[in-house]
C-alpha cells in the first residue's frame, strides 16, 4: 500500500495559540501509487483553476467546490481511504506533566495501581480538574526549558493546595502525597528536557506521528500487505524526529510489550519496514490530495462552513477512515465506558484485591518515610 501523511495546525512547543488550538495529521492510503496514477488527472485539475498546485488552503471553499466532483470520482476509482489523528495541545501538556510526575517508576508515592492499570486515568481525569490555563503555562514551560526544577515545584505546590477541591479523601492523600514527593525530589522526577533539541522529542507533532505510524501499522495488517511507500510531508523541524521513530518502529515490529493488568498491549506488529521519504505537494500528486482532505475535514470538525459538494467528500470516507484523539475528554469516554461494563467482582476477587491495595500502600508509606528520612 502506498500512504501520504499532511499536518496542519503546526505550533511546535507553542501549545498556547488560540488559534491553532488542535494538531492534525491526515493520511491518505492507496493501493496504488498516487504520485504515478494522479499526476496527469491533477494537472488538469490545476489547469482548470490556473494554479501550480492544489494546495486547499489557498484555493478556498470557492475553488475547491469547482473540483468536489473529480475528486469524488478519484476516491471511488482509487477506493482511497482517508484517516484523521488529532493532538489537543492544551490536554498535551497536562498529560505531559501527569506522565512524568505520577510515573510510578520515578515517584514512589503513586501506588502501583494507580499508574500501572486504568486507575491511571481516574487520576488524570481528577488531576487535570486541578489545572487551570495559567498553571498549565507554567507547568508546560517547565517542561521545555532544562534544568528549571523551580518551576516544577511551584506548580505541584499550586496544585497541591488545590486537592482539597477534590471529592473523596483517598484522592486528596494520593495526589497530594505524590505532589508533595515531586517538590522534594524535583530533580528526581526529570520532568525537564535535557537540552533544547530534545525539544522536539515531546511536540504535539511527534506524538501525533506514533498515532499515525499505529494507524499505518492498522492498515497494513487490515489487507495483509505491506507499505510500499510512506510519503511525509517535508518539514525541515520534524522530519528527522519522525524518520528516528518510524527507524524504532521497524527495528521493533515484531516486538510487543506486557503492559500493566487492563492496559492495552504494547504492540508493534504491523509496523511498516519501509523507510519514510519526505516530499512536497509540488512533486508528490498524493502529498496535494491528502493536502485537501485535511483541509475539508478539519474545517468540518471545527463547525466552519462547509458546502454540500464538500461534505460529499467526507460521507464517502464515513465507514472507510477512522479518527482518532490524544485529549483528555476523549480518555474520559473511552475509559468511563471500559470501567461501566466491568463485571461485579466475585468474592475472592474483592479479598484479593484488598490485600493487593494494603501490599501496594505498605510500601508506597514506606517508600515516602524513607524520601522524608533521607
Amino acid at each position: 500500500m502506498f500512504f501520504y501523511v499532511d499536518e496542519s495546525g503546526h505550533t511546535g512547543p507553542n501549545l498556547f495559540d488560540s488559534s491553532q488550538p488542535v494538531l492534525y495529521y491526515g493520511v491518505l492510503s492507496s493501493k496504488g501509487d498516487l504520485d504515478d496514477l494522479c499526476e496527469s488527472h491533477l494537472s488538469k485539475l490545476r489547469y482548470r483553476l490556473g494554479v501550480k498546485r492544489l494546495h486547499a488552503a489557498e484555493l478556498g471553499i470557492g475553488k475547491l467546490v469547482d473540483i468536489a466532483d473529480d475528486i469524488n470520482i478519484l476516491q471511488h476509482k482509487m477506493n482511497l481511504r482517508f484517516d484523521l489523528y488529532q493532538v489537543f495541545k492544551l490536554d498535551h501538556a497536562l498529560i505531559s506533566f501527569f506522565d512524568q510526575v505520577f510515573d510510578h517508576g520515578l515517584n514512589p508515592a503513586i501506588t502501583w495501581t494507580g499508574y500501572w492499570t486504568p486507575l491511571r486515568y481516574v487520576l488524570l481525569v481528577k488531576v487535570a480538574y486541578l489545572f487551570d490555563l495559567e498553571t498549565l503555562r507554567k507547568a508546560w514551560c517547565a517542561r521545555i526549558e532544562p534544568n528549571d526544577a523551580k518551576a516544577l515545584v511551584e506548580v505541584c505546590r499550586t496544585l497541591r493546595e488545590r486537592v482539597v477541591k477534590l471529592p473523596d479523601a483517598r484522592s486528596q492523600q494520593l495526589i497530594s502525597d505524590t505532589l508533595k514527593w515531586a517538590e522534594n525530589n524535583p530533580h528526581k522526577i526529570h520532568y525537564n528536557v535535557q537540552c533544547k533539541k530534545d525539544i522536539v522529542e515531546i511536540t504535539p507533532n511527534v506524538i501525533g506521528f506514533q498515532s499515525v505510524m499505529y494507524g499505518i501499522g492498522l492498515r497494513i495488517k487490515e489487507y495483509n500487505t505491506q507499505a510500499a511507500a510512506i510519503v511525509i510531508d517535508q518539514q525541515s523541524q520534524f522530519n528527522k524526529a519522525q524518520r528516528t521513530l518510524s527507524e524504532f518502529y521497524a527495528k521493533n515490529r515484531n516486538v510487543s510489550f506486557m503492559n500493566g493488568p487492563g492496559l492495552p498491549e504494547i504492540d508493534y506488529s504491523g509496523m511498516p519496514a519501509t523507510p519514510i521519504s519526505f516530499g512536497t505537494g509540488n512533486n508528490s500528486a498524493g502529498l496535494e490530495i491528502v493536502d485537501i482532505y485535511l483541509w475539508i475535514f478539519k474545517r468540518f470538525l471545527e463547525q466552519k462552513e462547509i458546502t454540500r459538494e464538500l461534505l460529499s467528500v467526507i460521507a464517502f470516507q464515513a465507514n472507510r477512515g477512522l479518527i482518532d484523539e490524544i485529549s483528555i475528554s476523549g480518555i474520559q469516554k473511552r475509559w468511563s465506558e471500559w470501567f461501566a461494563n466491568l463485571p461485579e467482582p466475585t468474592t475472592k476477587q474483592v479479598e484479593e484485591a484488598k490485600k493487593m491495595i494494603a501490599f501496594d500502600e505498605e510500601r508506597r508509606l514506606l517508600r515516602i518515610q524513607e524520601g522524608a528520612n533521607s
